[in-house]
């Protein structure tokens, strides 16, 4: 019976050197495999691919919360609006048919006139025949007042007449009546009645001779207000 069993080892033994011998061999091969492939050379980087194309737009998202209300802000200045009214045409005319006025010095005429606004000018006209006559060198003046004063915007408003010396025989002979005018602006004057007055009297450093105003024909003033 030991015979029999130490057979069965003496066969038994080589076998399973053997084996472990083909295991290890492989195990050895698995390892080389590994170590050869894994040390390779990094190779060059690739071209860089196209851009993709755009995506589609993505669900719009919820509404925030609301903020807070602000600060409170300062009071504010009232303010009134100005319509201003549209231009209205306003003139006045007064005509005599023949004043014949032959003073040398004072007013020849009037006409009241109502001014709308104060930030107007009026024009005035003042058409009528005029005359001077003397013997020596003379000058007179027809001018324009409004409620006793000259205009001072401005400046007066006139025409003058002057006669030079020279014969006194010729000198006395003339009597030329001619159709004149005295015509101006005038601002500065204040809104409501305007006496509006067309004078007589001398030039300055001269004598006064002997004027007529308005003979034989119409004379006329004209009024008219006029914006600036």
């Amino acid at each position: 019976m030991a015979a029999v069993l130490l057979l069965c080892v003496w066969i038994s033994v080589p076998f399973c050197l053997c084996e472990k011998a083909k295991e290890r061999s492989a195990r050895q091969r698995d390892a080389e495999f590994t170590e050869k492939y894994n040390s390779c050379i990094q190779g060059p980087t690739g071209m860089q691919g196209r851009d993709g194309n755009p995506g589609i737009n993505g669900i719009p998202g919820t509404p925030g919360i609301p903020g807070r209300d602000g600060m409170k802000g300062e009071k504010g200045e009232c303010v009134t609006e100005r319509f201003e009214e549209p231009w209205r045409s306003n003139f006045k005319q007064c005509a005599w048919s023949s004043l014949n006025y032959g003073i040398d010095l004072g007013k020849v005429a009037e006409c009241t006139f109502t001014k709308l606004r104060s930030d107007s000018a009026l024009r005035v006209l003042f058409s009528g025949s005029l005359r001077l006559k003397c013997k020596a060198a003379c000058c007179q003046r027809w001018y324009f007042t409004f409620n006793g004063a000259e205009c001072t915007g401005p400046l007066p408003i006139e025409s003058i007449i002057y006669l030079d010396q020279g014969s006194p025989e010729l000198n006395s002979s003339i009597n030329i009546h001619r159709t004149s005018t005295v015509e101006g602006l005038c601002e500065g004057i204040t809104a409501g009645l305007v006496d509006v007055g067309i004078w007589v009297g001398t030039c300055a450093d001269y004598p006064r001779g002997d004027a007529s105003t308005g003979w034989n024909s119409v004379s006329r003033v004209i009024i008219e207000e006029l914006p600036k």
